[in-house]
């Protein structure tokens, strides 16, 4: 049985269908990519399911519960974080204290005026900077580190909510080939450890054809196509869209 379920999906603006009535599911444990040129609806869907947009119509089940019409606390809650194409961190703070606010923030602890509130889940914030492999980081300004390992940072700040689904906007923008490789890669080690779903949108096609397990592309709001990355790599309406007639997948990564 799917951990989300999209059905009937739509918002407008005006009268410009953003995203007109789509469908789609998402299992434990896989990444589904979301792609598609500039304009295709993207942003909107991811919005709508994180509760940042409300939809005109459709609906969001995440283990047969409607998301639709929930604040985005009130989804987080629920199981569903996020990551962002510019990495949201606390600049001020250490590595370590980024992972403690979330952690902080998720379980509703209230600090003591006894105890220094650094101290607070500590084990609990070093163990997922292991996961990531930012643990020997942990006490470093966060504004100091390479920008491959703020996302990481990132990573374990969404995966303090304990969430069972992920959403990942753009999570390897302005990342070297190799950058992007290592994230994505231990995005997906995590991802069937911990049986989370993943939706991502992605603008790096190779990154997309190596890790997603399905793909769905969107055009002009409307979804076009949905299966693996080889059938979505050779379908010709996808290409179309893309690039017109006469170009394909192969000719863009050359």
């Amino acid at each position: 049985m799917s951990l989300l379920s999209v059905q009937g999906l739509g918002k407008s603006f005006g009268g410009v269908h953003a995203v007109d009535g789509i469908d789609f599911t998402l299992h434990r444990g896989e990444l589904l990519a979301l792609i598609g040129p500039n304009g295709a609806g993207k942003s909107t869907t991811f919005n709508m399911i994180n509760g940042q947009l409300r939809a005109d119509r459709g609906s969001v089940m995440l283990d047969n519960q409607n998301l639709v019409g929930l604040h985005a606390r009130q989804i987080c809650r629920k199981g569903v974080g996020r990551t962002f194409q510019i990495a949201e961190t606390f600049l001020s703070l250490s590595v370590i204290e980024n992972v403690q606010m979330a952690l902080l923030s998720h379980t509703r602890n209230i600090f003591s005026f006894f105890k220094s509130a650094a101290a607070f889940q500590r084990k609990e914030a070093l163990e997922l900077l292991h996961q990531v492999g930012m643990a020997d980081q942990a006490d470093r300004p966060i504004s100091e580190l390479a920008y491959s390992d703020v996302k990481r940072v990132e990573l374990a700040i969404a995966l303090a909510t304990q969430p069972t689904l992920l959403l990942m906007d753009e999570p390897t923008a302005g990342m070297a080939p190799a950058e992007r490789n290592a994230l994505m890669a231990l995005t997906k080690k995590l991802v069937v450890e911990r049986q989370v779903a993943v939706l991502f949108t992605e603008h790096s096609m190779d990154v997309v054809f190596a890790y997603a397990d399905r793909v769905i592309v969107l055009a002009r709001g409307r979804l076009i196509a949905q299966g693996s990355p080889e059938e979505i790599r050779v379908n010709p309406e996808v290409q179309r869209v893309y690039f017109g007639s006469g170009a394909t997948f192969e000719d863009f990564n050359a």
